[in-house]
């Protein structure tokens, strides 16, 4: 079975997904720059936290501004002269004095230090000429807490600039796929009566040209291949119908003639049956070029009594059943049913006439009818040898005839049928009776 896409969905998805692929390598790339970024500022921070504590003219100002940029960026430092301690960050636990200790080992410049689970940044720098050491230490992760920070402000942004995309997506897209649903309700709208060409609007897509050229030339093809079929059908019914007519008069005059004649009054019955045979299949066959289920709308329709219908037709054969010896058992309840009263009778005829030829003698064939969840409901069942799966999954096609059976036929009764079901909107089921032979049920 055919999966079914949504193309404005799918167009939708694709530029939303595409966008959210930009955002996230355009926020990796803001990542690693804003590292670079972060790192250089805080490694040119802590150096002129070292030039201020190393300035040879620091006051009281200048030691304020020192703790002030130590407590707001977590920096710890000390500054030493021959091994004496003249400054130190304030509230600085045992663990950050045992790091300075190991900093008194490094040259001047930048380094990392491992301690306890914990990243540092350390800087050294060493102020020769007045023998003078500063270090200066801070942990890795305050400055990866204002990375953070700052990629959570950027990824809510790009959040709400994604669900605004996908709003603005979803109206814009949506607009423009109007003309798609236009397009496609005037294809919907064609029938075998209107095969106009479809006029192209005054702002049409360039992508739907060349599908609204080609159904317009499909069109074209099959209005001519409807009207010739139609110019067919009137001709066939005038030029067969007339000899048909002409043979039929002349055995009649025949018969008269040769009356004293049994074995030639034999023959031309033969004769007979195969003219009425030949008649009954050009009427089937007429009537099913004029049965178009997609002219179902324009059935003329009126409400019929069902239960009066069935049992008319029941009487109308009661004397052909009589013949064979076939009883009849009708249960059929009161309702009403709107449809094309002809076309019906003409359906339930076949239905009986079918089961009539198929029944054997002593037979029988049952009648049912009943109102359904708003649907008339009949079936019609007859007593028989069985039918096998493959013979009942063929029934309703043109001319097919089940084998081995003495019955004469032209196999179209059944496909009139399900025309004239299909016409209105029903449906007709074929299935082994538990009687024997076939149950036909029709749903309308």
């Amino acid at each position: 079975m055919s999966q079914t896409i949504s193309l404005q969905r799918k167009l939708i998805k694709t530029s939303l997904l595409s966008s959210v692929a930009a955002g996230l390598l355009a926020l990796a790339l803001l990542l690693g720059w804003m590292v670079v970024q972060t790192m250089q500022v805080q490694d040119e921070l802590m150096d002129e936290v070292a030039d201020m504590l190393l300035a040879a003219n620091i006051h009281e100002q200048s030691d304020k501004q020192v703790d002030q940029l130590s407590e707001s960026f977590d920096l710890s430092y000390q500054l030493k002269s021959g091994g004496q301690l003249l400054a130190q960050s304030e509230h600085d636990d045992q663990h950050v004095a045992q790091y300075f200790i190991q900093l008194q080992s490094k040259d001047s410049g930048y380094s990392f230090l491992w301690q306890n689970g914990h990243l540092w940044r350390a800087y050294v720098q060493h102020e020769a000429d007045e023998n003078m050491q500063v270090y200066v230490l801070q942990p890795v992760s305050e400055r990866f807490e204002v990375i953070l920070n700052s990629l959570l402000s950027y990824s809510g942004i790009l959040l709400l600039l994604w669900f605004l995309q996908w709003g603005f997506l979803h109206i814009l897209i949506k607009r423009e796929f109007k003309v798609i649903h236009q397009f496609s309700q005037k294809i919907a709208q064609k029938h075998a009566a209107d095969l106009s060409p479809i006029r192209a609007e005054a702002t049409e897509m360039s992508e739907l040209q060349p599908i609204r050229l080609q159904l317009n030339s499909l069109m074209q093809r099959l209005d001519q291949a409807l009207t010739a079929e139609q110019r067919f059908t009137a001709d066939a019914s005038h030029e067969l119908r007339s000899p048909l007519s002409a043979i039929q008069l002349r055995l009649q005059v025949l018969k008269r003639k040769y009356s004293g004649h049994p074995q030639l009054a034999q023959e031309m019955n033969s004769i007979q049956q195969d003219v009425t045979r030949g008649t009954k299949v050009l009427e089937n066959l007429l009537l099913l070029a004029r049965l178009d289920p997609s002219n179902a709308a324009e059935l003329p329709k009126e409400m019929v009594d069902i239960q009066a219908l069935s049992l008319k037709l029941r009487n109308e054969y009661a004397s052909q059943a009589e013949e064979k010896n076939i009883s009849f058992e009708c249960d059929i309840a009161a309702g009403q049913l709107f449809a094309n009263k002809e076309l019906i009778q003409i359906c339930l005829r076949n239905l009986i006439d079918n089961a009539l030829r198929y029944t054997e003698a002593q037979g029988k064939i049952v009648i049912r009818s009943w109102a359904e969840q708003q649907q008339v409901i009949w079936q019609i069942e007859n007593t028989g040898q069985g039918l096998t799966d493959e013979v009942i999954e063929r029934l309703g096609e043109r001319f097919y005839r089940v084998l081995g059976t003495q019955v004469r036929g032209n196999g179209l009764g059944l496909s009139i049928c399900k025309k004239i079901v299909q016409l209105h909107l029903g449906t007709l089921l074929f299935a082994q009776s538990e009687l024997g032979g076939l149950k036909v049920t029709i749903k309308i």
